[in-house]
């Protein structure tokens, strides 16, 4: 099963604005830019995928995958993450691919075993479309297409129930398959205070996203001090 993953990433110097209440800009890049060296680390560990694209504007982001075996496609209209994995789809089908794996930038603590145990449940029970949701139950961290165009792509605010349902309409068999390590995306203050928690309570993951928050405290106990 030839299989893809593909990474959309927005340029990190606009990202996660809505932890502008609790980072400044320059922190909120490094954030972004340490959570997405953290997923595509994950990634490359994950068997079952063949390739791996980052759909991006962002230099930094090609910079950082510049003499790997991670290709680059350039999101050119910027349009935001559905538009940037439709992207990734059509490259999947004109290359060949059989399947996509479409997964954000901002899950730091994706586990490379549990995404192939994912791969291989969805290959022996062929599901054509399988929906990992968000740690709230309604959005979606995760999406694996078979084939690529198999539904579009909908990501956003209540992406779950949009995604299993285009795939009922469809008439495709479809599963929704939590994953502990990728239920956490982080968008909000509350979303980066959980990961710090998780993160305090274990050892060996997310080193690069370990690192940032590291430094963010440090640099917010100088302010204090």
């Amino acid at each position: 099963m030839r299989t893809i993953a593909i990474l959309p990433v927005k340029s990190f110097g606009a990202a996660k604005q809505r932890l502008s209440a609790v980072l400044g800009g320059g922190s909120r890049q490094a954030l972004a830019q340490a959570m997405f060296s953290d997923v595509l680390s994950a990634l490359r560990h994950v068997e079952g995928l063949e390739a791996i694209a980052v759909v991006t504007t962002d230099r930094t982001a090609e910079s950082a995958v510049r003499g790997s075996s991670v290709m680059v496609l350039r999101d050119h209209e910027d349009a935001g993450q559905s538009a940037a994995a439709s992207t990734g789809v059509q490259y999947a089908l004109t290359a060949g691919f059989e399947r996509v794996l479409l997964v954000p930038g901002d899950t730091p603590l994706l586990d490379p075993g549990e995404l192939s145990d994912l791969l291989a449940r969805a290959d022996a029970a062929a599901l054509g479309a399988v929906v990992v949701p968000d740690r709230h139950g309604t959005g979606t961290n995760a999406l694996l297409l078979r084939p690529p165009d198999v539904i579009d792509p909908s990501f956003g605010p209540d992406s779950l129930e949009r995604h299993v349902s285009a795939a009922r309409d469809a008439g495709v068999s479809c599963s929704v398959d939590p994953l502990p390590s990728l239920v956490l995306d982080v968008d909000t203050p509350e979303d980066l205070a959980e990961l710090a928690g998780h993160l305090g309570q274990s050892r060996g993951h997310a080193s690069m996203t370990r690192g940032a928050l590291s430094q963010l405290d440090r640099s917010q106990a100088r302010v204090s001090a």
